[in-house]
C-alpha cells in the first residue's frame, strides 16, 4: 500500500513537472512573436546604441525572456519597454506594434522619431493601461484617438528636446483629450502645447481627472490665475507647473492637499505672498519656487514631523533669516536659498542637519562668521555656495576636513585670511573646487592649498594677497584652472625646465602679477585659456604660445611690439584681446592668419596700439566675430563693405579715433545683428546707409567728429540707447514721424552740427527711459552695454560727452547716466515743458542755440538732474525758483541770455559762481555783486554780508576741488580711469547691488573698451 502511494505520488510529481514545462515552453504564442519579430524588421534603429531589440531573434523561442518584453500567463505580450534603443521610425498605422493587442504597458521614451506624429493606430490598444512617449522625437498634433484608450492610469507624452517642434493640443484640446480618461493617476504634458485652453486648463483637469495624483505640465504654455476647482484634486501627490506664465499668488489650498508631495512652481511669474502653512505640510518632500522674482515671503519655524528633502527658492523675493528650527528637518538634503534677501547669520542648527549634500546661499544678504564647528556635522555635503554675500572673518579650516566636500565657493564677501594648515591639509580631501575671489584675503597665498590631491580649480583673484609668489615651490597633480590675478602679488613664473608643477594646467590667470616675461613652463602646457593681461611684458609674443587648443588668449596692457614670426594662431581661437600694447605697422600683415585660419573667432580687440594701414578685407574671412575693436590706432582709408556684411553676426564694430575716411558702405543685411557701432573721430563723410534701419538690435551709435552731411537719421530702431552724432555737418530740423521713437534712448548727443526748427518738433515723451525709474528698473538694465562673450568674458562700452565744457569719457555708460545735449545748433522757439517730465536726467545741454522764451517751471522735476547748461540762448524772463530745489545740481550755467530778477535763494543755488550768471543785465543778487533794490535794515545786510563771505569761501574751496579734480581728469589717464571705476563702484552699490552680486564679475578693473574677465 505504501509503494503504491509512493508511485502514484512519484507520477503526479513527474506529470506536475512535464505540464510545467510544457506551459513554460508554450507561454510566447507563435503569432505573439511573429509579431515582435516583424516589429523589429519595420524599425529604424542603430543597432550600436540598442540594448533590447539587437538581442531578439528566432533562434530564442520564448519571446517573454526577451529583453524589453513581458508577457502574462497566457503567453500574450502585455509589456514592451523599448525606451532609450536609438529608433528613428518604422511605426506607422499599420505598424505591427498595433497586432499586440493585449499590451498593458508601452515605453517608447527617448527615442529619436524623426519629426513624425503619434500614429492614430494606437487606438488598437484598448488595454493599454502605461503609455509613456516621452521625449521620443514625436510632433505635431495629438491624435484624437490618444482618448479611446480608457484604461489608461499613466500618460507621459512631454517632450523637451530642443530644435524639434513640440506636440500640440489644438483639436483635439485638453478637454477633449481627457473627458474619456477619468481614471488617470498620473498626466506628464511637459513641453506640450496646451495654450489653446487658456486660463481654463485647471478647471478641466479638475472636472475630467478627480483621483488624479500626479501631474506635470511644465511649459505647457498654459496661463493664470490658478483656478479655485483645483482645491477638488485631494488625492494629488505631485504637482508640477514649471515654466508658465500664471501670473497669480500660490492659494492657500495647496496647503490642503493631505497627501502633497513635490509641489514645484518654478519660472511661473507668481507674485504675492508664499502661505507659510505649505512649508509646514508634515507629507511635502519637495518644494521649488525658484525664478518668481515677485513671489516673496519668509521661512516659518519648522515643526519636529518636517519631512522636506529639497527647499529651492533661488530667484525669488523671499526675505527673513533661516529659522534654527530648520534642524528639525532631519531628512532635508538640498537647500538653494541663492539670488533672494535672505538676511542674518547661518543658524548653528543648521550644521545638524546630517543628510545635507548641497547648500546654495549665493548672492543674498548674509552676514556674520562662519564657526568652526558650523560644518563639522555635514559629513554628506557635496557642494557649498556661499559667495556674493557679506560674510566676514576667517575660512574656517574645518571645510578642507569634510568627506564628501567637492565644491566650496566662497567669492565677492569679506573674509580676511585664510590660514596655513600647521598639520597640513586633510590628504583625503575630494575637494576639486575652490572659489575665494573677490574677498579681503591678505598675507601669502597658502601653500598648503596646492597639497589638495584632488583640486581641480583654484580661484583666488581680486584680494590683498601680497609678496612673491613662487611657481617652482608649488604644484598640483589635477589642477586644471588657476587665477591669481588682481591681488598685490609679484608671481615669479621662473622654473627649471624640468618642473612639471601642474601637468593638467588648462585655463591660467595670472592678470596684474608684475609679470616682466612669457612663463616658460607653459611652453608644455595645452592651454585652453590664458590671461596675462595688465603686467609689464613686452617684445614679441613668442610662437609656442599659440598652442593647438587655445580657446581665449588675453594679453592686452602690457608692452608688446610684435608676434614672433612664423606663426599659426589655433583654429580653436575665440577670443583675442591685444589692446593697450606698442604694436605697430601694417595691420594686413597682422590680420592675414586671423582672418584666413581662425573662423572661429568671435572677438578681436586690438584698440590703443599702434597699427597703420588700412582695413584688411581678409578679416572678413572670420564669419562668426561677434565684437571687432580696431579703435585708437593709426588706421585710415575705407571701411571694407564685407565688414558690415558680416553684421549678420558682427555685435559689436568699433573703428573709432582712427583716420578713417570715405563714406559708410550701405551694405547691412537684413538680418543684421549689430547691437554697438562706434565710427566716432574719423574723417568719414556721406550720410547714414538707409540699411542701417535693419539694424534692429542696435543699441549704441556714436559717429562724433567725423563729416558726415545728412539730415537726422529717423529710421534708426527702437532698441536704440546711445546715439552720438556731435561735431558733424547734419542739418535740417529734427523732426520724425511718430512711429519713430525711441523708449530705450539713455544718452542723445547732436551737439555741434547745423540741426535748426523748433525743439517742439522733437517726442520727447516717447523718450520714456528717462522718465524716472525706480531702482528696479535700473537694475534690469544695467548690463544693458556689456556684450558677453563665452563665459568669462565681457565687452565694455564706453562713450565720450562734454561736461562743463570739458570732453570726458565714461569708461562705462552706467545706466542711470541720462543725457541730452543739444548744444552748439542753430534752434529756436521756446524750450517745450515736455523736457521736465525727462525726470531720470542727469545731464541737459542746450547752449549756444537762439532760444527764447522763459525757463520753464517744471524742471523743477528734474530731480537727478546735476548738471544744467542753457548758456548762450536768448532766454528772457525770472529763473524759476524750483531751481533752488534741485539738490544733486553741482554744474548751472544760465550765462549770457536775457534773464532778468533776483536769483532765486536757495542753498543749492548758493553753491555756484557768478559766471554762472554772468552776461544776463538784468540779473542780481547772491553771488552776482550787482544787489536787488529792497528796504531792508542795515543790520540784515551786514548779516547777508557775513553770510556772503561764508558762501565765497564755500565757493572758492568748491571750486578749488572742482578744479583739481577736472585737471586730473584731462590730464591724468590713470586717475581718470580709477575715478570712474569708483563711480561705477558706487553706482552698482546703490542702484544695483543684488544684480551687481549675481554677475560675479572677477573683472570688475574697468578700462575703455576692455575686454574683462568674468566668473562662470
Amino acid at each position: 500500500m505504501a509503494n503504491l502511494f509512493l508511485s502514484v505520488l512519484m507520477i503526479s510529481i513527474i506529470t506536475a513537472t512535464t505540464f510545467t514545462t510544457l506551459s513554460y515552453s508554450q507561454q510566447c504564442l507563435h503569432h505573439q512573436k511573429t509579431s515582435l519579430l516583424q516589429l523589429k524588421n519595420e524599425l529604424k534603429f542603430d543597432s550600436s546604441n540598442s540594448t533590447k531589440l539587437v538581442q531578439w531573434n528566432r533562434k530564442n523561442n520564448d519571446c517573454c525572456n526577451w529583453y524589453g518584453v513581458g508577457c502574462d500567463g497566457a503567453g500574450h505580450v502585455t509589456s514592451l519597454q523599448l525606451d532609450h534603443e536609438a529608433i528613428s521610425g518604422g511605426i506607422d498605422d499599420s505598424s505591427s506594434l498595433f497586432r499586440l493587442e493585449f499590451l498593458e504597458k508601452l515605453n517608447l521614451a527617448y527615442n529619436v522619431f524623426n519629426r513624425t506624429q503619434i500614429p492614430r493606430g494606437i487606438q488598437n490598444l484598448t488595454y493599454l493601461t502605461h503609455l509613456n512617449l516621452s521625449n521620443a522625437g514625436f510632433t505635431g498634433q495629438v491624435p484624437l484617438q490618444l482618448s479611446f484608450l480608457t484604461r489608461l492610469v499613466s500618460l507621459d507624452i512631454s517632450k523637451f528636446r530642443r530644435g524639434i517642434e513640440p506636440l500640440k493640443l489644438e483639436r483635439p484640446n485638453l478637454e477633449t483629450l481627457l473627458q474619456n480618461l477619468s481614471g488617470l493617476r498620473e498626466l506628464c504634458l511637459d513641453g506640450v502645447d496646451v495654450s489653446s485652453q487658456k486660463s481654463e486648463w485647471g478647471l478641466i483637469i479638475s472636472s475630467c481627472l478627480p483621483n488624479i495624483r500626479s501631474l506635470s505640465l511644465r511649459y505647457c504654455s498654459v496661463s493664470g490665475p490658478l483656478h479655485e476647482s483645483l482645491s477638488k484634486l485631494q488625492s494629488l501627490s505631485i504637482l508640477i507647473l514649471d515654466g508658465n506664465h500664471l501670473s497669480s499668488v500660490v492659494p492657500n489650498f495647496f496647503a490642503n492637499f493631505s497627501s502633497l508631495t513635490t509641489l514645484s512652481l518654478k519660472n511661473c511669474s507668481l507674485e504675492g505672498s508664499f502661505p507659510e502653512m505649505i512649508f509646514q505640510k508634515p507629507t511635502l518632500q519637495n518644494l521649488d519656487l525658484s525664478q518668481n522674482m515677485l513671489l516673496g515671503g519668509s521661512i516659518p519655524p519648522f515643526t519636529q514631523n518636517g519631512s522636506l528633502r529639497s527647499m529651492i527658492l533661488s530667484q525669488t523675493n523671499f526675505s527673513g533669516s533661516i529659522p534654527s528650527s530648520i534642524s528639525n528637518l532631519k531628512s532635508l538634503s538640498h537647500i538653494d536659498l541663492s539670488s533672494s534677501r535672505f538676511t542674518g547669520p547661518i543658524p548653528s542648527t543648521l550644521g545638524n542637519l546630517s543628510e545635507l549634500a548641497y547648500v546654495r546661499l549665493w548672492a543674498n544678504f548674509f552676514t556674520g562668521s562662519l564657526p568652526s564647528t558650523l560644518f563639522q556635522g555635514l559629513s554628506n555635503l557635496d557642494s557649498l555656495e556661499l559667495g556674493c554675500n557679506s560674510f566676514t572673518g576667517y575660512v574656517p579650516q574645518s571645510l578642507f576636513d569634510l568627506p564628501s566636500l567637492r565644491v566650496i565657493k566662497l567669492e565677492d564677501n569679506k573674509f580676511i585670511q585664510v590660514e596655513e594648515f600647521p598639520n597640513g591639509i586633510n590628504v583625503s580631501s575630494h575637494i576639486v573646487t575652490l572659489d575665494m575671489s573677490m574677498n579681503l584675503l591678505e598675507g601669502h597665498v597658502p601653500i598648503s592649498l596646492f597639497q589638495i590631491q584632488s583640486l581641480e580649480n583654484l580661484l583666488l583673484s581680486h584680494n590683498s594677497f601680497s609678496g612673491t609668489f613662487q611657481m617652482k615651490n608649488v604644484g598640483s597633480p589635477n589642477l586644471e584652472v588657476l587665477d591669481l590675478s588682481y591681488n598685490n602679488l609679484s608671481v615669479d613664473a621662473n622654473v627649471d625646465p624640468t618642473w612639471h608643477g601642474f601637468p593638467k594646467l588648462r585655463e591660467l590667470s595670472l592678470a596684474s602679477c608684475d609679470l616682466h616675461a612669457f612663463p616658460e613652463f607653459l611652453k608644455h602646457s595645452a592651454m585652453i585659456i590664458l590671461d596675462l593681461s595688465n603686467n609689464r611684458i613686452d617684445g614679441e609674443i613668442p610662437r609656442w604660445i599659440w598652442g593647438t587648443e587655445l580657446y581665449i588668449m588675453n594679453l592686452s596692457c602690457n608692452l608688446l611690439t610684435d608676434v614672433q614670426k612664423p606663426y599659426h594662431i589655433p583654429a580653436s581661437l575665440q577670443l583675442l584681446d591685444l589692446h593697450s600694447n606698442r604694436f605697430k605697422g601694417d595691420l594686413h600683415l597682422f590680420i592675414s592668419p586671423i582672418g584666413d585660419l581662425t573662423p572661429s573667432l568671435k572677438l578681436l580687440s586690438l584698440a590703443k596700439n599702434s597699427f597703420s594701414g588700412s582695413i584688411p578685407a581678409s578679416l572678413c574671412n572670420a564669419m562668426q566675430l561677434g565684437v571687432v575693436d580696431l579703435s585708437l590706432n593709426e588706421l585710415s582709408g575705407d571701411i571694407p563693405p564685407c565688414l558690415l556684411e558680416n553684421t549678420r553676426h558682427i555685435q559689436v564694430l568699433n573703428l573709432g579715433r582712427n583716420n578713417i575716411s570715405g563714406r559708410i558702405p550701405d551694405n547691412f543685411p537684413p538680418q543684421c545683428g549689430l547691437h554697438n557701432l562706434d565710427l566716432n573721430n574719423n574723417a568719414i563723410q556721406g550720410k547714414i546707409p538707409k540699411s542701417l534701419e535693419s539694424c534692429m538690435s542696435l543699441e549704441i551709435m556714436n559717429v562724433g567728429h567725423n563729416s558726415i552731411d545728412d539730415t537726422f537719421p529717423c529710421m534708426l530702431p527702437p532698441s536704440l540707447s546711445v546715439l552720438v552724432l556731435r561735431s558733424n555737418r547734419f542739418h535740417g530740423e529734427v523732426t520724425c514721424e511718430r512711429r519713430s521713437t525711441w523708449p530705450n534712448l539713455q544718452i542723445i548727443d547732436i551737439s555741434s552740427n547745423n540741426f535748426n526748427g523748433s525743439l517742439e518738433s522733437i517726442n520727447f515723451s516717447s523718450w520714456t527711459t528717462m522718465v524716472l525709474m525706480s531702482d528696479a528698473r535700473f537694475t534690469q538694465r544695467h548690463s544693458g552695454t556689456n556684450f558677453l562673450w563665452t563665459s568669462q568674458f565681457y565687452y565694455t562700452a564706453a562713450v565720450a560727452l562734454t561736461i562743463k565744457r570739458v570732453e570726458l569719457e565714461l569708461v562705462k555708460i552706467w545706466p542711470d547716466f541720462i543725457a541730452v545735449d543739444l548744444s552748439c545748433n542753430d534752434f529756436h522757439g521756446d524750450i517745450p515743458d515736455a523736457i521736465g517730465d525727462l525726470t531720470s536726467l542727469y545731464l541737459l545741454n542746450i547752449s549756444h542755440n537762439a532760444l527764447g522764451g522763459s525757463i520753464p517751471e517744471s524742471f523743477g522735476h528734474l530731480s537727478r538732474l546735476e548738471s544744467l547748461d542753457l548758456s548762450r540762448n536768448q532766454l528772457t524772463g525770472h529763473v524759476p525758483t524750483e531751481l533752488g530745489g534741485l539738490t544733486f545740481l553741482s554744474v548751472l550755467n544760465l550765462s549770457y541770455n536775457e534773464l532778468v530778477g533776483e536769483i532765486p535763494n536757495g542753498r543749492q543755488m548758493h553753491t555756484f559762481l557768478a559766471d554762472s550768471f554772468q552776461g544776463n543785465a538784468g540779473l542780481c543778487g547772491r553771488p552776482l555783486e550787482r544787489n536787488c533794490s529792497d528796504d531792508r535794515s542795515q543790520g540784515e545786510i551786514e548779516i547777508e554780508n557775513e553770510i556772503e563771505w561764508v558762501y565765497v569761501f564755500v565757493a572758492l574751496g568748491y571750486a578749488v576741488g572742482l578744479g583739481i579734480i577736472v585737471w586730473l581728469l584731462l590730464f591724468c589717464r590713470s586717475f581718470r580711469y580709477k575715478y570712474f571705476d569708483k563711480i561705477d563702484k558706487v553706482v552698482q552699490e546703490t542702484f544695483d547691488a543684488r544684480d551687481r552680486r549675481r554677475r560675479r564679475q572677477r573683472g570688475t578693473r574697468i578700462v575703455r573698451n576692455q575686454v574683462v574677465r568674468r566668473s562662470h
